[in-house]
């Protein structure tokens, strides 16, 4: 059973930083891709950003620039670094797992991130 925990949100300023922690169990994260995803209110759910097994990440194109995904073997825990956060980052956050091919197959509660102007 995989499971995963996303923490780290809260209220922040336009400007900001945060940075986003999904701890992983059941699988390590450097054997399994895992992604970050977002959903504003009233829209619909949106890619972020992912970091596959082999290393290679991938942005959306809003965040690009601003937003980093790492890993820490260690901990079994990836992040998502946050950096001048607009009030349209503001969502509710979530990480997730991919195990195979296809889409992502496990995912955990979000954390809610707000972006005050």
């Amino acid at each position: 059973q995989v499971q995963t925990v996303a923490s780290g949100g809260g209220l922040v300023q336009a400007g900001g930083s945060l940075r986003l922690s999904c701890l992983a169990s059941g699988r390590t994260v450097s054997s399994v891709d895992m992604g970050w995803f977002r959903q504003a209110p009233g829209k619909e759910r949106e890619f972020v950003a992912s970091l596959w097994s082999g290393g290679s990440t991938n942005y959306a194109d809003s965040v690009k620039g601003r937003f980093t995904i790492s890993r820490d073997n260690a901990k079994n825990t990836v992040y998502l670094q946050m950096n001048s956060l607009k009030p349209e980052d503001t969502a509710l956050y979530t990480c997730a797992v991919r195990i195979g091919d296809g889409a992502f197959n496990y995912w955990g509660q979000g954390t809610q991130v707000t972006v005050s102007s």
